[in-house]
């Protein structure tokens, strides 16, 4: 796969997020709210901890990096949705945090 950039990171992000949301009303009247959106990621990254014990065979899962590589893409993707709902870019956050944290680690 070619390098992934922010924008389109973002664009096809929105863009499934948007197909979830017509499910969501199909199935349950409503979209997703933004705490259940954090919800999901949460039990999201608790997957890719868990994948991540099997794929260093302290958990006995066999083939779990299939599993682990398509759960960190979904974190990733979770992020990108809960900053665009937070009203914020995930760009931005991601850039201010790697220049705060290096200037903290540059001292």
């Amino acid at each position: 796969m070619k390098n992934l950039d922010f924008v389109e990171l973002k664009k096809r992000s929105q863009s499934i997020r948007a197909t979830y949301h017509k499910l969501e009303k199909e199935y349950h009247q409503t979209e997703w709210t933004v705490e259940e959106d954090a919800l999901a990621f949460l039990t999201d990254a608790g997957l890719v901890g868990r994948n991540v014990m099997s794929h260093q065979e302290r958990w006995p899962k066999t083939n779990s990096q299939e599993e682990l590589e398509h759960k960190l893409g979904e974190c990733i993707w979770w992020l990108t949705i809960l900053a665009d709902r937070a009203g914020m870019d995930i760009e931005e956050a991601t850039g201010k945090f790697l220049d705060k944290t290096e200037k903290l680690f540059s001292k």
